[in-house]
Parts: C-alpha cells; sequence; structure tokens
C-alpha cells in the first residue's frame, strides 16, 4: 500500500479546491462541481494528490488532521500571498508562536511555519499532524500502512516517505478523543498489484490486528472500503489499479 490522497470534504469543491491548487503550486486533474482534484510532487520524493469533495454538512467539530505549510525564510510574504489567495487570519488560542494559524475560504485551519531544518525538502507541505491517542502506537500502525519510516520530528512520532523527501506525517496528541463526528480532511492509502495476494479481506485483517477496524457506513457498493485507525481516524484503502 502507499498513501495516495488527501482528502478534503467541502461545501464548493472547485472554489476551495483552486484556493488550494494556487496555495501549494500543485497541478490540476480534475475540475468537476462535485469534485475537485490536484497534485503536489515533491521530486525525488513522494506524490500526494489533494481531492476536494462535496459534503453538504458544515464540520462541527475540531479538525483531527490538518496541513502545516513550509514558510521558511519567506514565512511573512508566504502568509500575505495566502491571504491574498482568500485565506485569513485565526484565532485558536495558540497565543505566542513562531508560525502563523490561517484559515481556508471554508474555515479549515492550517498553519504557516517558520524555517526549520526538520522539514527540509519537504515540498510546500511540511507535515500533516493527525491527532492520535497514543503516538507510539499508531506510529506503528500508520508507517505499517503507508510504508514510512520512522524520523526525528517536532512531534512525538513522525513518519516520512523512505526517500526521506515530503512531508512528515506528525502522530501528535489528541485535545479530546475522536467523536462520532467523521473528520473532515482524512487520507486514502492505494492497494499495489503485490498487496491483491491476500485480498481485500487479508488487508482488512491486518489492519484490525493493530488496532483499526473497518466502518460499514451503508453508502451502497463502493470500489474502497471505509476504515478507522487504532484512535478513531477514518481513512479508506481504495484498490490496485489494474
Amino acid at each position: 500500500m502507499y498513501l495516495e490522497n488527501l482528502v478534503v470534504d467541502a461545501a464548493q469543491p472547485q472554489r476551495l479546491g483552486r484556493f488550494w491548487e494556487a496555495a501549494l503550486g500543485a497541478e490540476r486533474l480534475t475540475d468537476e462541481p462535485e469534485g475537485f482534484e490536484t497534485r503536489v510532487a515533491v521530486e525525488g520524493g513522494p506524490v500526494l494528490d489533494v481531492c476536494f469533495q462535496r459534503v453538504a454538512e458544515p464540520a462541527t467539530e475540531p479538525p483531527r488532521l490538518h496541513l502545516d505549510l513550509a514558510g521558511g525564510t519567506r514565512q511573512a510574504e508566504e502568509v500575505e500571498r495566502l491571504l491574498g489567495l482568500g485565506a485569513r487570519h485565526l484565532g485558536i488560542g495558540q497565543g505566542d508562536v513562531p508560525w502563523v494559524v490561517l484559515a481556508d475560504p471554508e474555515g479549515n485551519p492550517f498553519c504557516v511555519l517558520e524555517d526549520r531544518a526538520t522539514y527540509a525538502g519537504a515540498g510546500p507541505v511540511a507535515a500533516l499532524p493527525l491527532a492520535s491517542a497514543d503516538p507510539d502506537r499508531d506510529a506503528v500502525f500508520w508507517s505499517w500502512l503507508t510504508g514510512w519510516t520512522a524520523t526525528d520530528g517536532d512531534a512525538p512520532r513522525s513518519l516520512r516517505h523512505p526517500s526521506l523527501r515530503g512531508p512528515l506525517l506528525e502522530l501528535s496528541p489528541e485535545p479530546a478523543p475522536k467523536s462520532s463526528a467523521k473528520n473532515r480532511l482524512h487520507l486514502d492509502l492505494r492497494l499495489e498489484a503485490g498487496d491483491e495476494l491476500d485480498g481485500p479481506d487479508g488487508i482488512a485483517a491486518g489492519i484490525a490486528e493493530r488496532g483499526g477496524r473497518e466502518l460499514h457506513l451503508g453508502w451502497g457498493d463502493l470500489p474502497w472500503r471505509h476504515f478507522a485507525d487504532p484512535s478513531g481516524n477514518e481513512f479508506c484503502v481504495l484498490p490496485a489499479r489494474s
């Protein structure tokens, strides 16, 4: 398996997708009223597709997954550029910190980081912080899912693509246990041909053995399957490409 998508629920997928495409300098893949996709490719590292799907219900809970953008030595200029694209400043009780918290056009929080050696070679997305009830446990789980390996970072546990390029997946202590509300942002994994030798049920069994669980949402016959990690964060497993 490999990490393929960051999926964002959106009231207006095209509007939000175009904001993030410009913010990340990404390459457009799909531009439809119900779904917008754009691709972030890090030279010598991973490719991450950022997908925006229409969801009518507004977010009701604080996000458990968000983006940290690489501001670097031009942090102030990057913040101004993002504000010009439609972001706004956001106060979430962060106090006096060296990073800047913004919200995208639909109110999703994200951060613009100051220059940090930790994120050298990350590309436009420095990190994907994910709320965790047990970062040590969840790092093992997500490393098995993605093939990403442990790396030094600012979170209790961080993972990175084997190339040591691209964003860090940061397992950060959760401020509160996961509620029943669906995460506004989630990750998609893609099976590879070799993974299919065990079949989708074998992958599901491996997820369960490591503390995750399958979710049965009653959304009909879909080609992908829904799961939750040991801390309750939703993710999808997509079939191998033919």
